[in-house]
């Protein structure tokens, strides 16, 4: 009986870690397009990317920054939008979500993560830009 038992607790162990090895969702992918819901992404773009955005006639940057960050320079005509505003969040659900939205902080982080805010609020076509307001400043010269 205790034989039986034993195979029978081997089986099931080894199927569980079948199962568990099979659910393994890690991915090695490099790919940029990144977000939290399976549905909608928002894209890394650099920043000769972001610039040929810009140009584009439905395209809305937005500057994420605190304004003590702003007032040493932004991108022009960028609507300035403080993540850390308490207000953010209703302020991003008030745009039009059929625009072309180009986001930089500071380095790419705050940004990334008011990307993500504005997929989780049915926004399709949004664009982080990687390395933020640091190396657009340096790259646009």
């Amino acid at each position: 009986m205790l034989y039986k038992y034993s195979i029978t607790m081997k089986y099931y162990f080894i199927i569980i870690s079948l199962f568990l090895i099979g659910c393994n969702t890690n991915s090695n992918s490099k790919s940029d397009p990144t977000s939290s819901t399976a549905s909608a992404t928002y894209n890394n773009i650099d920043v000769a990317t972001f610039n040929q955005g810009l140009k584009g006639e439905n395209s809305v940057v937005i500057d994420v920054r605190t304004p003590q960050e702003i007032a040493g320079g932004k991108i022009e005509n960028a609507v300035e939008l403080d993540y850390y505003d308490k207000e953010f969040a209703s302020k991003i659900k008030a745009l039009d979500p059929d625009k072309n939205y180009y986001l930089y902080c500071k380095a790419g982080t705050r940004s990334a993560k008011a990307a993500e805010i504005m997929i989780e609020n049915g926004f399709k076509n949004v664009h982080n830009l990687k390395g933020g307001y640091t190396d657009w400043k340096k790259d646009s010269k």
